[in-house]
Protein backbone atom coordinates (compact mmCIF):
# COMPACT_ATOMS: atom_id res chain seq x y z
CA UNK A 1 0.00 0.00 0.00
CA UNK A 2 1.28 3.55 -0.43
CA UNK A 3 0.10 7.20 0.59
CA UNK A 4 0.85 10.27 -1.03
CA UNK A 5 3.53 12.36 0.96
CA UNK A 6 2.43 16.19 0.33
CA UNK A 7 5.54 18.28 -0.36
CA UNK A 8 6.19 21.97 -2.08
CA UNK A 9 7.71 23.04 -5.64
CA UNK A 10 9.74 26.46 -5.08
CA UNK A 11 9.64 26.60 -8.52
CA UNK A 12 6.80 28.83 -9.78
CA UNK A 13 5.14 29.02 -6.65
CA UNK A 14 3.45 25.51 -7.53
CA UNK A 15 2.68 23.25 -4.38
CA UNK A 16 3.12 19.53 -4.54
CA UNK A 17 2.17 16.26 -3.24
CA UNK A 18 4.18 12.93 -3.64
CA UNK A 19 3.72 9.45 -2.33
CA UNK A 20 5.26 8.04 0.30
CA UNK A 21 5.66 4.11 0.77
CA UNK A 22 3.98 3.26 4.24
CA UNK A 23 3.81 -0.09 5.66
CA UNK A 24 0.81 -1.94 7.63
CA UNK A 25 1.26 -3.71 11.33
CA UNK A 26 -0.10 -4.75 14.13
CA UNK A 27 -1.34 -2.59 16.72
CA UNK A 28 -1.81 -2.57 20.24
CA UNK A 29 -3.23 -0.74 23.26
CA UNK A 30 -6.35 -0.19 21.29
CA UNK A 31 -5.01 3.27 19.75
CA UNK A 32 -6.92 4.36 16.89
CA UNK A 33 -4.95 4.48 13.99
CA UNK A 34 -3.22 7.93 12.44
CA UNK A 35 -1.56 8.98 9.32
CA UNK A 36 1.09 11.77 9.36
CA UNK A 37 2.33 12.87 6.16
CA UNK A 38 4.90 15.86 5.25
CA UNK A 39 3.74 18.84 2.64
CA UNK A 40 6.40 22.00 2.28
CA UNK A 41 4.98 25.14 3.32
CA UNK A 42 2.62 23.91 5.82
CA UNK A 43 3.22 25.60 9.35
CA UNK A 44 1.56 22.88 11.42
CA UNK A 45 3.21 21.93 14.99
CA UNK A 46 5.53 19.31 15.31
CA UNK A 47 3.60 15.92 17.15
CA UNK A 48 4.21 12.50 17.47
CA UNK A 49 2.51 9.18 17.01
CA UNK A 50 3.44 5.83 18.11
CA UNK A 51 2.87 2.80 15.84
CA UNK A 52 3.25 -0.73 17.05
CA UNK A 53 4.77 -3.35 15.12
CA UNK A 54 6.83 -6.34 15.29
CA UNK A 55 9.41 -4.85 17.23
CA UNK A 56 7.16 -3.17 19.56
CA UNK A 57 6.00 0.16 20.15
CA UNK A 58 7.78 3.06 18.01
CA UNK A 59 7.85 7.06 18.00
CA UNK A 60 7.50 8.65 14.67
CA UNK A 61 8.63 12.55 14.25
CA UNK A 62 6.53 14.40 11.23
CA UNK A 63 9.82 15.71 10.18
CA UNK A 64 10.95 11.92 9.47
CA UNK A 65 10.72 11.38 5.56
CA UNK A 66 8.33 8.41 5.82
CA UNK A 67 5.41 8.81 8.07
CA UNK A 68 4.07 6.15 10.04
CA UNK A 69 1.62 3.77 8.30
CA UNK A 70 -2.08 4.07 9.60
CA UNK A 71 -3.89 1.11 11.00
CA UNK A 72 -7.47 0.82 9.64
CA UNK A 73 -9.07 -0.40 6.05
CA UNK A 74 -8.79 0.78 2.63
CA UNK A 75 -11.77 3.66 2.62
CA UNK A 76 -9.79 4.88 5.92
CA UNK A 77 -6.95 5.30 4.19
CA UNK A 78 -8.22 7.10 1.30
CA UNK A 79 -9.99 9.47 3.48
CA UNK A 80 -6.70 9.87 5.30
CA UNK A 81 -5.05 10.96 1.36
CA UNK A 82 -7.58 13.31 0.84
CA UNK A 83 -7.92 15.17 3.79
CA UNK A 84 -3.80 15.58 3.53
CA UNK A 85 -4.50 16.91 -0.04
CA UNK A 86 -6.57 19.54 0.66
CA UNK A 87 -4.36 20.63 3.43
CA UNK A 88 -1.57 20.48 1.20
CA UNK A 89 -2.96 22.89 -1.25
CA UNK A 90 -4.24 25.52 1.09
CA UNK A 91 -0.64 25.93 2.45
CA UNK A 92 0.43 26.30 -0.97
CA UNK A 93 -1.95 28.82 -1.83
CA UNK A 94 -0.36 30.60 1.63
CA UNK A 95 2.87 30.28 0.23
CA UNK A 96 2.27 31.83 -3.46
CA UNK A 97 0.91 34.76 -1.20
CA UNK A 98 3.92 35.56 1.17
CA UNK A 99 7.43 34.78 -0.85
CA UNK A 100 8.17 37.55 -3.46
CA UNK A 101 8.94 36.40 -7.15
CA UNK A 102 12.41 34.73 -7.09
CA UNK A 103 13.29 36.42 -10.89
CA UNK A 104 13.41 40.08 -9.05
CA UNK A 105 15.90 39.39 -6.90
CA UNK A 106 18.23 37.60 -8.95
CA UNK A 107 18.16 41.20 -11.38
CA UNK A 108 19.14 42.70 -8.18
CA UNK A 109 21.96 40.60 -7.45
CA UNK A 110 23.08 41.20 -10.59
CA UNK A 111 23.17 44.76 -10.96
CA UNK A 112 24.68 44.81 -7.33
CA UNK A 113 27.58 43.06 -9.14
CA UNK A 114 28.24 44.99 -12.19
CA UNK A 115 27.96 48.07 -9.81
CA UNK A 116 30.43 46.80 -7.60
CA UNK A 117 32.66 45.56 -10.86
CA UNK A 118 32.34 49.46 -12.09
CA UNK A 119 33.58 50.63 -8.72
CA UNK A 120 36.46 48.39 -8.42
CA UNK A 121 37.61 49.58 -12.34
CA UNK A 122 37.25 53.56 -11.49
CA UNK A 123 39.15 53.79 -8.40
CA UNK A 124 41.88 51.18 -9.91
CA UNK A 125 41.99 53.58 -12.96
CA UNK A 126 42.40 57.01 -11.08
CA UNK A 127 45.79 57.57 -9.53
CA UNK A 128 47.88 60.43 -8.06
CA UNK A 129 50.89 61.86 -8.72
CA UNK A 130 52.82 63.98 -5.62
CA UNK A 131 54.58 66.81 -6.60
CA UNK A 132 58.46 66.07 -7.51
CA UNK A 133 57.34 62.95 -9.29
CA UNK A 134 56.95 62.16 -12.57
CA UNK A 135 54.49 58.76 -13.44
CA UNK A 136 55.69 56.02 -15.83
CA UNK A 137 53.20 53.17 -17.12
CA UNK A 138 53.41 49.77 -17.78
CA UNK A 139 51.03 47.64 -20.09
CA UNK A 140 51.33 43.97 -19.74
CA UNK A 141 54.90 44.34 -18.47
CA UNK A 142 55.68 46.71 -21.16
CA UNK A 143 56.99 50.13 -20.58
CA UNK A 144 54.53 52.86 -22.55
CA UNK A 145 56.61 56.23 -23.41
CA UNK A 146 54.03 58.48 -21.94
CA UNK A 147 54.54 59.79 -18.67
CA UNK A 148 52.70 62.25 -16.46
CA UNK A 149 53.35 64.95 -14.25
CA UNK A 150 52.28 65.40 -10.90
CA UNK A 151 47.86 65.65 -10.52
CA UNK A 152 45.37 62.72 -10.61
CA UNK A 153 45.36 60.76 -13.60
CA UNK A 154 43.54 57.55 -15.43
CA UNK A 155 44.42 54.65 -16.45
CA UNK A 156 43.18 51.74 -17.80
CA UNK A 157 41.90 49.60 -15.29
CA UNK A 158 43.57 46.48 -14.55
CA UNK A 159 46.06 46.07 -17.72
CA UNK A 160 47.76 49.54 -17.37
CA UNK A 161 49.68 49.91 -14.06
CA UNK A 162 52.15 52.74 -12.97
CA UNK A 163 55.22 53.69 -10.69
CA UNK A 164 56.37 57.21 -9.27
CA UNK A 165 59.77 58.09 -10.50
CA UNK A 166 61.17 60.99 -7.89
CA UNK A 167 62.87 63.83 -9.54
CA UNK A 168 64.33 66.19 -7.01
CA UNK A 169 66.87 66.03 -4.74
CA UNK A 170 67.03 62.71 -2.83
CA UNK A 171 69.49 60.70 -0.30
CA UNK A 172 70.34 57.07 -1.00
CA UNK A 173 71.87 55.75 1.66
CA UNK A 174 74.40 52.65 1.02
CA UNK A 175 75.15 50.91 4.22
CA UNK A 176 78.13 48.50 5.50
CA UNK A 177 80.44 48.68 2.62
CA UNK A 178 83.07 46.08 3.48
CA UNK A 179 86.59 47.20 1.92
CA UNK A 180 89.74 45.22 2.27
CA UNK A 181 93.15 47.52 2.32
CA UNK A 182 96.39 46.93 0.56
CA UNK A 183 97.80 45.74 3.53
CA UNK A 184 94.88 42.87 3.96
CA UNK A 185 92.59 45.12 6.65
CA UNK A 186 89.01 44.60 6.11
CA UNK A 187 87.08 47.84 7.07
CA UNK A 188 83.33 48.60 7.02
CA UNK A 189 81.82 51.76 6.16
CA UNK A 190 78.70 52.41 8.26
CA UNK A 191 76.62 54.59 5.87
CA UNK A 192 77.74 56.50 2.61
CA UNK A 193 74.96 59.05 1.58
CA UNK A 194 74.85 59.67 -2.32
CA UNK A 195 72.83 62.97 -2.59
CA UNK A 196 71.31 62.96 -6.36
CA UNK A 197 68.52 64.21 -8.55
CA UNK A 198 66.92 63.45 -11.85
CA UNK A 199 66.02 65.62 -15.06
CA UNK A 200 62.51 65.30 -16.40
CA UNK A 201 63.33 64.89 -19.81
CA UNK A 202 65.53 61.68 -18.98
CA UNK A 203 63.47 59.39 -17.03
CA UNK A 204 61.63 57.37 -19.79
CA UNK A 205 65.41 56.58 -20.76
CA UNK A 206 66.65 55.67 -17.23
CA UNK A 207 63.56 53.88 -16.45
CA UNK A 208 63.30 51.81 -19.87
CA UNK A 209 67.34 51.11 -19.32
CA UNK A 210 67.61 50.35 -15.40
CA UNK A 211 64.17 49.97 -14.56
CA UNK A 212 62.35 52.23 -11.92
CA UNK A 213 64.75 51.14 -9.45
CA UNK A 214 67.77 52.47 -11.13
CA UNK A 215 69.31 53.28 -8.02
CA UNK A 216 70.13 50.53 -6.50
CA UNK A 217 72.30 49.61 -10.17
CA UNK A 218 73.57 52.65 -11.17
CA UNK A 219 74.05 54.27 -7.16
CA UNK A 220 74.95 51.28 -5.47
CA UNK A 221 76.30 49.02 -6.86
CA UNK A 222 78.89 51.53 -8.18
CA UNK A 223 79.58 52.66 -4.61
CA UNK A 224 80.72 49.31 -3.65
CA UNK A 225 82.78 48.75 -6.84
CA UNK A 226 84.15 52.04 -6.55
CA UNK A 227 85.12 52.47 -2.94
CA UNK A 228 87.02 48.76 -2.97
CA UNK A 229 89.28 50.33 -5.88
CA UNK A 230 89.91 52.90 -3.84
CA UNK A 231 90.62 50.69 -0.45
CA UNK A 232 92.68 47.95 -2.45
CA UNK A 233 95.49 50.66 -3.65
CA UNK A 234 95.73 52.46 -0.07
CA UNK A 235 96.77 51.62 3.25
CA UNK A 236 94.61 51.54 5.96
CA UNK A 237 96.82 54.76 7.53
CA UNK A 238 96.07 56.50 4.50
CA UNK A 239 92.46 55.13 3.85
CA UNK A 240 91.78 56.05 7.60
CA UNK A 241 93.75 59.20 8.31
CA UNK A 242 95.14 60.58 5.52
CA UNK A 243 93.14 60.62 2.07
CA UNK A 244 89.80 60.16 4.28
CA UNK A 245 89.11 63.59 3.08
CA UNK A 246 89.48 63.02 -0.24
CA UNK A 247 87.31 60.08 -0.07
CA UNK A 248 83.79 62.03 -0.82
CA UNK A 249 85.36 63.66 -3.40
CA UNK A 250 86.92 60.98 -5.40
CA UNK A 251 83.66 58.99 -5.05
CA UNK A 252 81.42 61.92 -6.40
CA UNK A 253 83.60 62.18 -9.33
CA UNK A 254 83.85 58.81 -10.46
CA UNK A 255 80.38 58.67 -9.63
CA UNK A 256 79.40 61.59 -12.36
CA UNK A 257 82.08 59.98 -14.99
CA UNK A 258 80.31 56.95 -15.42
CA UNK A 259 76.70 58.20 -15.12
CA UNK A 260 77.52 61.12 -17.57
CA UNK A 261 78.21 58.03 -20.32
CA UNK A 262 75.77 55.58 -18.65
CA UNK A 263 72.79 57.44 -17.43
CA UNK A 264 72.38 61.02 -18.51
CA UNK A 265 70.56 63.02 -16.89
CA UNK A 266 70.95 61.48 -13.35
CA UNK A 267 72.91 64.10 -11.45
CA UNK A 268 75.27 63.47 -8.19
CA UNK A 269 75.32 66.59 -6.36
CA UNK A 270 77.48 65.44 -2.68
CA UNK A 271 78.68 62.15 -1.20
CA UNK A 272 78.96 61.73 2.46
CA UNK A 273 81.30 58.77 3.78
CA UNK A 274 80.98 58.55 7.47
CA UNK A 275 84.49 57.27 9.52
CA UNK A 276 85.13 53.04 8.77
CA UNK A 277 84.57 50.67 11.14
CA UNK A 278 88.66 49.15 11.89
CA UNK A 279 89.18 45.91 14.25
CA UNK A 280 88.89 47.14 17.73
CA UNK A 281 93.35 46.74 18.65
CA UNK A 282 93.97 48.66 15.67
CA UNK A 283 91.68 51.46 16.67
CA UNK A 284 93.32 51.43 19.89
CA UNK A 285 96.59 51.39 18.60
CA UNK A 286 95.48 54.48 16.54
CA UNK A 287 93.90 56.11 20.08
CA UNK A 288 97.08 56.07 21.36
CA UNK A 289 98.56 57.01 18.85
CA UNK A 290 96.42 59.89 18.29
CA UNK A 291 97.14 60.46 22.04
CA UNK A 292 100.96 61.29 21.74
CA UNK A 293 100.31 63.23 19.03
CA UNK A 294 98.40 65.40 20.65
CA UNK A 295 100.93 65.70 23.24
CA UNK A 296 103.54 66.32 20.78
CA UNK A 297 101.58 69.32 18.97
CA UNK A 298 100.38 70.49 22.64
CA UNK A 299 104.53 70.78 23.75
CA UNK A 300 105.18 72.24 20.17
CA UNK A 301 102.21 74.66 20.79
CA UNK A 302 103.63 75.82 24.27
CA UNK A 303 107.28 75.77 22.53
CA UNK A 304 105.37 78.35 19.88
CA UNK A 305 103.61 80.38 22.80
CA UNK A 306 106.66 80.68 25.05
CA UNK A 307 108.82 81.71 21.90
CA UNK A 308 106.41 84.30 20.68
CA UNK A 309 106.10 85.53 24.16
CA UNK A 310 110.04 86.59 23.60
CA UNK A 311 109.36 87.52 20.62
CA UNK A 312 106.80 89.72 21.95
CA UNK A 313 108.92 90.91 24.61
CA UNK A 314 111.82 91.28 22.50
CA UNK A 315 109.74 93.13 20.10
CA UNK A 316 108.15 95.18 23.10
CA UNK A 317 111.94 96.44 24.56
CA UNK A 318 113.09 97.37 20.66
CA UNK A 319 110.07 99.54 20.56
CA UNK A 320 110.25 101.29 23.88
CA UNK A 321 113.85 101.62 23.02
CA UNK A 322 113.51 103.02 19.49
CA UNK A 323 110.41 104.92 21.22
CA UNK A 324 113.05 106.44 23.89
CA UNK A 325 115.16 106.97 20.93
CA UNK A 326 112.82 108.97 18.77
CA UNK A 327 112.06 111.27 22.05
CA UNK A 328 115.66 111.71 22.74
CA UNK A 329 116.05 112.68 18.93
CA UNK A 330 113.16 115.03 18.78
CA UNK A 331 114.17 116.35 22.12
CA UNK A 332 117.46 116.86 20.89
CA UNK A 333 116.13 118.41 18.07
CA UNK A 334 114.32 120.53 19.61
CA UNK A 335 116.86 121.98 21.95
CA UNK A 336 119.17 123.12 18.98
CA UNK A 337 116.57 124.77 17.43
CA UNK A 338 115.59 126.59 20.63
CA UNK A 339 119.47 127.12 20.49
CA UNK A 340 119.86 128.31 17.33
CA UNK A 341 116.52 130.59 17.88
CA UNK A 342 118.15 132.06 21.06
CA UNK A 343 121.45 132.35 18.81
CA UNK A 344 119.70 134.06 16.34
CA UNK A 345 117.78 135.95 18.44
CA UNK A 346 121.13 137.12 20.33
CA UNK A 347 122.40 138.34 17.14
CA UNK A 348 119.55 140.25 15.95
CA UNK A 349 119.24 142.36 19.29
CA UNK A 350 123.72 142.68 19.40
CA UNK A 351 123.09 143.72 15.54
CA UNK A 352 120.16 146.24 16.95
CA UNK A 353 122.35 147.05 19.94
CA UNK A 354 125.28 147.61 17.51
CA UNK A 355 122.95 149.91 15.53
CA UNK A 356 121.44 151.76 17.94
CA UNK A 357 125.06 152.56 19.85
CA UNK A 358 126.68 153.26 16.22
CA UNK A 359 123.74 155.24 15.58
CA UNK A 360 123.80 157.15 19.54
CA UNK A 361 128.11 158.03 18.61
CA UNK A 362 127.55 159.28 14.92
CA UNK A 363 124.46 161.41 16.43
CA UNK A 364 127.07 161.90 19.32
CA UNK A 365 130.27 162.61 17.09
CA UNK A 366 128.35 164.82 14.66
CA UNK A 367 127.06 167.06 17.74
CA UNK A 368 130.39 167.11 18.65
CA UNK A 369 131.60 168.66 15.24
CA UNK A 370 128.80 170.83 15.91
CA UNK A 371 129.82 172.19 18.62
CA UNK A 372 133.08 172.66 17.96
CA UNK A 373 132.47 174.62 14.74
CA UNK A 374 130.18 176.66 16.57
CA UNK A 375 132.71 176.99 19.48
CA UNK A 376 135.26 177.97 16.89
CA UNK A 377 132.88 180.81 15.71
CA UNK A 378 132.05 181.57 19.20
CA UNK A 379 135.31 180.95 21.31
CA UNK A 380 137.10 184.02 20.04
CA UNK A 381 139.68 185.66 22.57
CA UNK A 382 137.21 188.52 23.02
CA UNK A 383 134.35 186.14 24.26
CA UNK A 384 136.82 183.74 26.32
CA UNK A 385 137.81 187.17 28.08
CA UNK A 386 134.15 188.25 28.56
CA UNK A 387 133.07 184.93 29.91
CA UNK A 388 136.50 185.26 32.16
CA UNK A 389 134.76 188.61 33.42
CA UNK A 390 131.45 186.76 34.11
CA UNK A 391 132.88 183.72 36.03
CA UNK A 392 135.04 186.29 38.14
CA UNK A 393 131.69 188.33 38.70
CA UNK A 394 130.11 185.27 39.42
CA UNK A 395 132.36 183.71 42.34
CA UNK A 396 131.55 184.61 45.41
CA UNK A 397 134.62 183.28 47.11
CA UNK A 398 136.72 186.40 47.46
CA UNK A 399 140.53 185.04 47.36
CA UNK A 400 143.78 186.99 49.11
CA UNK A 401 147.30 186.31 48.26
CA UNK A 402 149.61 187.80 45.91
CA UNK A 403 148.87 184.70 43.21
CA UNK A 404 145.83 186.01 42.58
CA UNK A 405 146.87 187.29 39.14
CA UNK A 406 148.43 183.94 37.95
CA UNK A 407 144.98 182.28 39.17
CA UNK A 408 143.57 183.97 35.98
CA UNK A 409 146.21 182.60 34.07
CA UNK A 410 145.56 179.30 34.90
CA UNK A 411 142.24 179.13 34.41
CA UNK A 412 142.63 180.27 30.57
CA UNK A 413 145.28 177.04 30.42
CA UNK A 414 142.89 174.11 31.92
CA UNK A 415 140.36 176.16 29.30
CA UNK A 416 142.79 175.06 26.31
CA UNK A 417 143.46 171.77 27.57
CA UNK A 418 140.06 170.76 28.33
CA UNK A 419 139.41 171.82 24.48
CA UNK A 420 142.32 169.86 22.78
CA UNK A 421 141.46 166.42 24.96
CA UNK A 422 137.73 166.73 23.52
CA UNK A 423 139.19 166.83 20.35
CA UNK A 424 141.45 164.32 20.58
CA UNK A 425 138.54 161.66 21.91
CA UNK A 426 136.20 162.77 19.31
CA UNK A 427 139.20 161.56 16.62
CA UNK A 428 139.74 157.88 18.41
CA UNK A 429 135.52 157.26 17.96
CA UNK A 430 136.03 157.56 14.83
CA UNK A 431 139.04 156.08 13.77
CA UNK A 432 140.76 159.19 11.88
CA UNK A 433 143.25 161.27 12.96
CA UNK A 434 141.94 164.71 14.07
CA UNK A 435 139.50 166.53 12.56
CA UNK A 436 139.96 169.87 10.79
CA UNK A 437 137.82 171.52 13.01
CA UNK A 438 139.88 170.00 16.14
CA UNK A 439 143.23 171.23 14.58
CA UNK A 440 141.31 174.27 14.28
CA UNK A 441 140.41 174.78 17.54
CA UNK A 442 144.11 173.89 19.06
CA UNK A 443 145.61 175.73 16.91
CA UNK A 444 143.14 178.78 18.04
CA UNK A 445 143.72 178.26 21.89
Amino acid sequence: MAILHAGSNSVHGRTSCRVAPWTRGSHEVGQSPTKTSLCSGAAEPRSRSVSGGAGGIRTHNPDDSIPPPPPGGALRRRALVTSHLRRCGKAGAAQRRVVPRPGMAQLGAIAALVLSFLAAAFLSAIHKIEEGHIGVYYRGGALLTSTSGPGFHLMLPFITSYKSVQTTLQTDEVKNVPCGTSGGVMIYFDRIEVVNFLIQSAVYDIVKNYTADYDKALIFNKIHHELNQFCSVHTLQEVYIELFDQIDENLKLALQQDLTTMAPGLIIQAVRVTKPNIPETIRRNYELMESEKTKLLIAAQKQKVVEKEAETERKKALIEAEKIAQVAEITYGQKVMEKETEKRISEIEDAAFLAREKARADAECYTAMKVAEANKLKLTPEYLQLMKYKAIAANSKIYFGKDIPNMFMDYAGSQSKFAEGLAEGIHEEDGAGPSEDTKLLHNTN
